[in-house]
């Protein structure tokens, strides 16, 4: 026996058809959602990690900074304390030179020569006095020539003055300092063969 199926079998099939399809947009915005909520969530992890990092340099920087002009305060102290170190030299190496030059004066200066101002600037020496003639002031300069503390004497002016009463020559003279380097003594060694 033949059967035929009278009911509207188009209307079922577009009917399944529909339900399918909305089970499948259904399925398919779930899977969406999914997919997009762990996109999300791993690119929020990856913004969260980076911030750490950035927030890690950040004090790492901060922390080098300080570093920085700690490093930068200690040169400037360093350079400080190695001017303070060089004067000390300086003023070690030269100290005698002061004793040595006024002991030099002393021994130099003729009889009828008076001092009234001696400057020193470096090694050169700028002498003024008073003097009651020019011949001594010659005999002066000869005296530095021939000391071995004081050398290349250079006459800059002589003027007629009056000083305490009495009419004396004014006079200005240069002249250089030369520091002598320490002579150490060698004590004479015993001749090979002889008896103590």
């Amino acid at each position: 026996m033949i059967r035929i199926n009278l009911l509207p079998h188009r209307a079922e099939k577009r009917k399944a058809r529909q339900v399918q399809f909305i089970a499948f947009s259904v399925i398919a915005l779930i899977v969406g959602a999914v997919v997009v909520g762990l996109v999300h969530v791993a690119i929020s992890a990856q913004i969260e990690y980076q911030e750490r990092r950035n927030q890690y340099l950040s004090e790492q920087i901060v922390l080098l900074d300080k570093q920085i002009a700690e490093i930068q305060q200690l040169k400037a102290e360093i350079a400080a304390l190695d001017a303070r170190k060089t004067v000390v030299e300086k003023l070690q190496s030269t100290r005698s030179d002061v004793v040595h030059l006024l002991d030099q004066m002393l021994r130099t200066l003729p009889e009828g020569v008076h001092l009234k101002t001696l400057k020193q600037s470096g090694n050169k020496i700028n002498l003024v006095g008073y003097t009651q003639s020019n011949a001594r002031v010659s005999t002066l300069m000869r005296s530095i020539e021939s000391s071995p503390w004081l050398e290349s004497p250079t006459l800059i002016q002589v003027v007629a003055t009056t000083a305490g009463g009495a009419r004396m020559s004014e006079f200005t003279l240069d002249f250089n300092l030369t520091p002598q380097l320490p002579v150490t003594t060698v004590a004479p060694a015993k001749a090979a063969g002889t008896k103590g």
